[in-house]
């Protein structure tokens, strides 16, 4: 699915490509680093309507449709890590509150999402339970008109800025989605620092001690609140973290065709020498097949096709996993610069691990797919025996 270049589509894709270029590639080394991002980074965005771009724009939105949307985190993902992942957790959360949240939530804190007046942090993941959201402890108990949560989050992108929280948990016994604001008593950030990528996403573990909220702040309860607020938001996510892999792995390419060129050894670049040629085919056939998934995706997301849950789940395993494998050999070809800070590919690989952990790892992606893949296979299998056998063109 390529974009039109002479369409207004690709009028906002050169604008925001430009601005991350102005603003985000060349500061994203120094914010890994510092393991901070620049607090203006949102606001910039948000001001463009790019910090939560398919919201519709009377929400702070640019009414981005999924092809839009897919290209601008492939180009984020291109620029910094960091950057695409507050772009896809904003929109988890900002995306939940506009569609589920009460109108008075909803209209205090959607505004601001999407204007980067405020951090969102969608706080699933506890210490002993990731994956596996059902088994969260993190409690929640009515008393009046009020609902006081107990528990522990842990590794919340952004939540050692964020404003405001959306928490998971178990509420009269049924799973919940629920708001919590930041200065909300007995609500206590502890940021998480040194991790292995994304560094300057600002992770932090959050614990609630008899926090109370009023109970118009409960998103939504039961089947509702996980298999429509969290598996959307997470769809949400796996989809910007899919074409962001894309655009990592295709600056790691970048990076290496460039060195491939310009670096002489044995008397002629290195890309002649044929080790190094077939590192450089695995990573453009890598990058290629990568996009090819998320387009398929962003096909299936546009057309309603009831299989686009899936195909969302398979572009961001392999865009992930090719992420990480491309990233590994840019490395490689930069050599000892390639292992250093000043590399760009160094960053790069890093960021490209934590693809293949977030929004699901890689393992339950497998699992996933499979038994959709399986379920699928089944129901056409029984739809084909139920019309019967073939009358062989009679």
């Amino acid at each position: 699915m390529s974009v039109d270049v002479d369409g207004p589509q690709a009028d906002v894709l050169r604008q925001s490509r430009e601005l991350l270029d102005r603003v985000v590639t060349p500061n994203a080394g120094a914010w890994d680093r510092a393991q901070e991002m620049d607090e203006k980074v949102a606001g910039l965005l948000g001001a463009q309507g790019l910090l939560v771009p398919s919201l519709p724009e009377q929400a702070g939105g640019r009414g981005f449709d999924a092809d839009r949307l897919g290209r601008f985190n492939e180009q984020a993902g291109r620029a910094c890590g960091s950057v695409r992942n507050l772009i896809g957790v904003q929109g988890m959360v900002a995306h939940a509150l506009h569609r589920w949240a009460k109108p008075p939530v909803r209209d205090r804190w959607v505004p601001r999402l999407a204007a980067g007046d405020v951090y969102g942090s969608f706080a699933l993941t506890e210490p002993h339970s990731g994956s596996d959201a059902r088994a969260a402890a993190t409690v929640a108990e009515r008393r009046g008109g009020a609902v006081v949560l107990n528990g522990e989050k842990s590794w919340i992108s952004f939540a050692a800025r964020a404003g405001v929280f959306l928490v998971f948990a178990r509420l009269d016994g049924h799973v919940a989605a629920i708001v919590v604001e930041r200065d909300t008593p007995g609500v206590h950030v502890t940021p998480q620092v040194d991790l292995l990528g994304l560094r300057a996403s600002h992770l932090a573990a959050v614990r609630f001690d008899d926090c109370v909220v009023p109970a118009e702040h409960v998103v939504a309860q039961g089947p509702l609140a996980f298999d429509a607020v969290a598996t959307a938001a997470l769809d949400h996510g796996r989809f910007s973290t899919a074409w962001g892999s894309v655009g990592l792995a295709a600056a790691c390419l970048d990076a290496a065709l460039d060195r491939a060129v310009t670096r002489q050894q044995f008397g002629a670049p290195i890309g002649d020498h044929q080790l190094v040629a077939r590192m450089v085919t695995r990573m453009v056939c890598a990058v290629d097949a990568a996009r090819m998934q998320c387009e398929a995706a962003t096909r299936a997301r546009s057309s309603g096709d009831r299989d686009a849950v899936r195909r969302t789940l398979i572009a961001k395993y392999v865009a992930s996993e090719n992420a990480f494998a491309v990233a590994s050999d840019a490395v490689q070809v930069h050599g000892a610069y390639g292992c250093s800070a000043q590399s760009s590919v160094e960053r790069h690989l890093r960021d490209a691990k934590i693809q293949c952990v977030i929004e699901g790892t890689s393992q339950i992606q497998e699992t996933q797919i499979s038994q959709l893949t399986l379920t699928s296979w089944r129901a056409a299998q029984r739809r084909s025996e139920a019309l019967g056998p073939s009358d062989n063109g009679r």
